[in-house]
């Protein structure tokens, strides 16, 4: 399978459980690699930003409002669900366009400065989504982006994994997606990419987020609704979905019975 023929039509169907977890994340500022990202670019009245992989629109928001008066913020994202709900609660200075960021629709130099927030993993041609982004920012302008890191092992996702292969197959493997997640999640390879791309002032640091949840309930329900684990149990009648949730829930409460923190790394990259 491709990643463009499975990536937005699922996330367009869990757009809205999607935007609830990060607008959760975002407002108690436990994603600190996307509130990195506002910092990087330092958005002042009248710029013109350009959010990639904007998804249901939180950063472009948050964005929106830090170039008013006179500015304005483009999200794009190649998922219509994304987009759609994004538009629902736009600011008057935010549009938003259904894109490829690999092909984006601008012309040279039109952008001051570039976001992605968790999106250059998905995109099969990273060398070419980089070149794109280079090519609409003006001169010096700044591009950042942040990518999570997987292989972080804690207790209570191995727990909820130990549930979810008991009853489900694999995730299908994206051939087209290997080579761009072995460069992203190395500091070294991800600067080399950025760079090839035209960039001159390269730099990644990586950053760690802890995040709360309030119980094992609300962890467990979450999760459900997590675009790379929710495609997997579509196919499950809801008495099956019930017990699997059940189940789990209660194989992390037996190690978690109270509130669970959960810590997660991520790569920034800011480029100009």
């Amino acid at each position: 399978m491709k990643s463009k023929d499975l990536y937005p039509a699922v996330f367009s169907r869990y757009a809205e459980v999607y935007q609830k977890r990060l607008e959760s994340i975002m407002s108690r500022r436990e994603s600190r690699s996307r509130l990195r990202l506002i910092e990087l670019v330092g958005a002042q009245p009248g710029m013109r930003i350009i959010d990639l992989a904007c998804g249901p629109g939180t950063l472009t928001r948050v964005l929106a409002a830090d170039v008013t008066p006179g500015g304005e913020v483009v999200g794009v994202d190649l998922a219509p669900g994304m987009v759609e709900l994004a538009r629902r609660s736009s600011p008057p200075n935010a549009s938003f366009e259904v894109m490829d960021i690999e092909h984006l629709a601008f012309a040279d130099g039109v952008f001051d400065a570039a976001v992605c927030g968790h999106g250059l993993q998905f995109v099969p041609d990273l060398d070419q989504a980089l070149r794109e982004t280079r090519r609409v920012l003006r001169q010096g302008g700044t591009f950042a982006a942040s990518v999570p890191l997987s292989g972080l092992k804690e207790s209570v996702w191995e727990l909820i994994d130990s549930v979810v292969d008991r009853h489900l197959p694999p995730p299908p493997e994206i051939a087209d997606a290997r080579e761009t997640r072995a460069t992203v999640r190395d500091a070294g390879a991800l600067e080399s990419a950025a760079a090839g791309a035209g960039f001159g002032e390269v730099s990644v640091e990586a950053i760690e987020e802890a995040v709360v949840w309030e119980s094992a309930e609300q962890l467990v329900s979450m999760f459900m609704g997590w675009w790379d684990f929710a495609y997997r149990i579509e196919g499950l009648d809801e008495r099956s979905r019930q017990a699997f949730m059940d189940e789990a829930t209660e194989v992390v409460r037996r190690q978690h019975p109270g509130a669970i923190k959960t810590v997660g790394r991520n790569l920034v990259l800011s480029a100009r």
